[in-house]
């Protein structure tokens, strides 16, 4: 039998499959156990809680003309340390104009932060440019993380291109790419581990009763959080420089591995988590929610799943679609066996349970987006092969006559679902342009829908096994056999259920 064969034989031991009495659920294999769930729901929002204190009405206009005062002393030092360098700089600033007005800047950096309330406490030596040329930090959510610049003595930045155009923001190397809400570290990018130096982790705290900085994708705006940042008598950060750490032979052939022992380390001492997610994630999370969906239905720890099964954003944004058509209209934005159902525009028998059981790999009863993403690409997709397409196409094709009529659609319908008094007349009118369906018309609603892939090939492999099982003077010469009869429909269910 092949991988979708024993992917049903598998399901037949789901409870609520209809085989026999319930069975307990397979153990899962290890290529399942790869695909976990993150231990974290969702690192990019952020829960608002607005409370200003009657002291903000004075800081308030206090910290924004004092943050305003000392941009302005700065900007004649960040334009001379600028002066003459290229728009876009290919190395650091390292000249006469360096010495002058990094001292400078320095101080001024940690006035701007005193001003807006921030008590600063630093932790662990920071180390000299030949013991750690490149400085990590995370996790990144917010920024007023730039304080951690600051703090290290304004080293040369790294920052988005658009960041250019803003004067004295900048960031270190925060090797997450997005901010989080410090639940957890997601993914590391490898651009700060592809040199194969030693490199520096620092880890940031922000130790307060009620959190004004944190800066998500959904949570507090840019304003909020300053206002509510200014209106605190005061806020908490911790900086922690941690040992220097120096890639072995291995990781510097593959940074992505010094990236990933790195985060861990960094994970371990803050007492959280690591996760998969990436910023890929928070562009699904938006578009989920653009399709009516919750914004959590599109995390799904997106390199790691893309990584493992092949796929590539376009793919995956695809998928996002095809699930929102079938959960926007059910609550909390899932997929039960009704809404599935009703997607495939089948009745709900055993078949389709049992099918329903290989999406649901935790057996809660329902399908999110990550368990409909795997589904498909581990059952459905490999099973949409064209020579599957052609043999089920010759399966219904029962006269051989080069097309498919709705009565020879139902007869092999009903025999495959073991429903005798199944109605297809919807699903046959859309796959049919006309009175019948032709191979191309039949070919392209199977590539649209792999899901009827599984429900193709679990039939063919009950064919098969009927057969074989049958004495050798009696066996069909060819296992694609389409001579089904309305007459044996019964026996075709009770051959599905001792399967």
């Amino acid at each position: 039998m092949n991988r979708c064969a024993e992917a049903a034989a598998v399901a037949a031991t789901v409870p609520g499959a209809g085989v026999g009495a319930p069975g307990p659920r397979p153990p899962m294999v290890p290529r399942q156990a790869s695909f976990f769930p993150p231990p974290v729901p969702n690192p990019f929002v952020q829960q608002t809680r607005i409370s200003i204190f009657l002291l903000g009405i004075i800081l308030l206009p206090l910290r924004v003309l004092l943050v305003g005062l000392i941009l302005l002393l700065a900007w004649p030092f960040a334009a001379v340390s600028t002066a003459c360098c290229p728009e876009k700089l290919t190395h650091p600033v390292t000249d006469w104009r360096r010495k002058i007005t990094q001292p400078a800047l320095t101080f001024l950096g940690r006035a701007l932060f005193f001003s807006m309330g921030f008590l600063v406490t630093v932790k662990g030596k920071i180390a000299s440019p030949v013991e750690a040329p490149i400085f990590v930090v995370a996790p990144h959510s917010t920024f007023f993380d730039g304080i951690a610049c600051v703090v290290a003595g304004l080293p040369s930045l790294l920052s988005r291109n658009e960041n250019a155009q803003v004067p004295l923001i900048g960031i270190l190397v925060f090797p997450e790419g997005t901010c989080t809400n410090r639940s957890c570290l997601i993914t590391f990018k490898p651009g700060a581990f592809i040199p194969g130096v030693p490199v520096q982790p620092i880890l940031l705290r922000y130790p307060n009763k009620l959190d004004t900085v944190t800066w998500t994708w959904q949570g507090y705006t840019f304003i909020q959080l300053c206002v509510l940042t200014f209106c605190q008598p005061f806020t908490k950060v911790e900086v922690e420089f941690m040992p220097v750490q120096v890639p072995s032979d291995e990781e510097i052939k593959n940074p992505i591995l010094f990236a990933s022992r790195v985060r861990n380390l960094m994970a371990e001492a803050l007492g959280i988590p690591v996760t998969d997610h990436t910023y890929e994630d928070c562009r699904l999370m938006i578009s989920a929610g653009q399709l009516t969906l919750p914004m959590e239905a599109g995390l799904v720890e997106f390199t790691k799943i893309s990584r493992k099964l092949k796929l590539d954003w376009d793919g995956i944004r695809k998928h996002l679609d095809e699930y929102a058509s079938i959960a926007s209209a059910s609550k909390g934005g899932r997929i039960g066996i009704e809404e599935f159902a009703e997607y495939l525009k089948l009745p709900v028998s055993d078949v389709l349970r049992q099918l329903f059981a290989l999406f649901d790999r935790n057996n809660d009863g329902s399908i999110d987006f990550r368990e409909y993403v795997i589904g498909l690409a581990v059952l459905c997709n490999p099973a949409n092969t064209e020579e599957i397409i052609q043999v089920a196409f010759k399966l219904f094709d029962v006269d051989e006559d080069g097309c498919i009529t709705e009565k020879e659609f139902s007869t092999i319908l009903q025999a495959s679902l073991g429903v005798p008094d199944l109605n297809v007349s919807g699903l046959f009118k859309e796959i049919a342009q006309g009175d019948s369906i032709s191979y191309e018309e039949f070919k392209s609603f199977a590539l649209r829908h792999p899901e009827y892939a599984k429900i193709f090939t679990t039939y063919l492999d009950l064919q098969t096994s009927h057969v074989f099982s049958m004495p050798n003077e009696v066996q069909a010469p060819s296992i694609a056999s389409n001579k089904v009869s309305p007459e044996n429909l019964e026996e075709s269910a009770s051959d599905k259920k001792d399967d």
